[in-house]
């Protein structure tokens, strides 16, 4: 069996197994737990732990990318920026500040304040998937939570927004592993 991390947490109730892509697998036990437990928790889940690895073939061709991380945060940026500009008035929402990090498991965030968050490794997406997580946080700026209301307004500016939703739940895990060689 390959490497796994085994993290104790005071604040975790039960274990928690992660498979990211191309690192290694981690389980998350509260402090408490035995290693005993531990290695029956890895024993049970083996097949799993398989299965998610056998899934997890590049299928992007993001090795192929001759792009620095700081030309794609520069994309990034004016990409989102344009697309948020464009989007917020028909929306009804105006944001104070747009961002670009670099975060390990979110593709878009909104502050209380107005900032909207982004991962740069969206502009390595197709341009529906940017532009459907673009408008997807603009609507946050209205409704905060993920409420019928929610998203019944994201459906009446993006009425296919469920197929770039599915593209970044297929593929989401590869492109957030991506690191470019800077």
């Amino acid at each position: 069996m390959e490497i796994v991390e085994v993290r104790r947490s005071p604040r975790a109730r039960r274990w928690r197994l992660e498979v990211p892509w191309g690192q290694p697998v981690r389980l998350t036990v509260p402090r408490t737990a035995s290693a005993a437990e531990v290695e029956r928790v890895l024993a049970d889940r083996r097949a799993w732990i398989e299965q998610q690895r056998r899934r997890q073939v590049p299928r992007l061709g993001l090795d192929r990318l001759s792009v620095s991380e700081s030309e794609a945060r520069l994309g990034a940026r004016e990409l989102v920026s344009r697309l948020a500009q464009a989007e917020a008035e028909r929306v009804g929402v105006a944001f104070a500040r747009i961002r670009i990090g670099g975060q390990r498991t979110l593709w878009g965030s909104c502050s209380p304040r107005g900032t909207l968050s982004f991962n740069w490794r969206l502009v390595l997406a197709p341009f529906e998937v940017v532009d459907y997580v673009v408008l997807h946080e603009l609507c946050h700026l209205r409704i905060p939570d993920h409420s019928q209301r929610f998203w019944a307004l994201v459906e009446r500016h993006r009425p296919d927004w469920r197929r770039q939703r599915d593209w970044l739940r297929e593929y989401g895990s590869e492109l957030l592993a991506f690191s470019p060689a800077d």
